[in-house]
């Protein structure tokens, strides 16, 4: 197939492909990811999401039982990045899944802005993100992370490079 965004819609066999090797590239081979135990929720290039479970070592107030914050902050971070990985899948629909995954090999965070609003108390922790941007170079998301019982806990924006 041919490089570059087009309209034509990838077949419903190479898009199952494609998100099978994406759920494998974020919550296997993302080493960080599998440390953590996230697990993507739903390719929405729209409404990307991820979840996972608390543990004893994602505890940051021991006598509280809170997230830390730098579990939060690096979940946001993680659901940014697989919400722009799905955005770059929406937008390069004529490539196949080997041409797609080659688009993230330069992608990083270039920049993270996290609002705590609230503790990070429960047993499972779901995180969303939209692509607000998506240009040549440079890509940004919003984010949220809510707790089991749909509460917002924190926020964020962040930039990536992603050529």
């Amino acid at each position: 197939m041919t490089s570059g965004a087009s309209a034509t819609p990838r077949s419903a066999t190479e898009q199952r492909r494609l998100e099978e090797a994406l759920r494998d590239l974020f919550e296997e081979r993302i080493s960080f990811n599998r440390l953590l135990g996230v697990r993507v929720d739903s390719f929405d290039p729209a409404d990307a999401r991820i979840s996972f479970e608390m543990r004893p070592e994602f505890v940051g107030h021991y006598l509280y039982g809170r997230l830390h914050g730098g579990v939060i902050s690096s979940v946001l971070d993680a659901a940014g990045g697989f919400a722009l990985m799905c955005a770059i899948a929406e937008k390069f629909r004529a490539d196949d899944t080997e041409q797609v995954l080659l688009r993230f090999a330069r992608m990083g965070t270039i920049d993270l802005r996290v609002d705590f609003l609230r503790q990070g108390i429960g047993r499972r922790f779901d995180a969303s993100a939209r692509t607000t941007r998506l240009g040549g170079r440079i890509g940004s998301v919003q984010c949220r992370l809510e707790g089991d019982d749909g509460k917002l806990i924190a926020t964020a924006s962040a930039a990536y490079v992603v050529s």
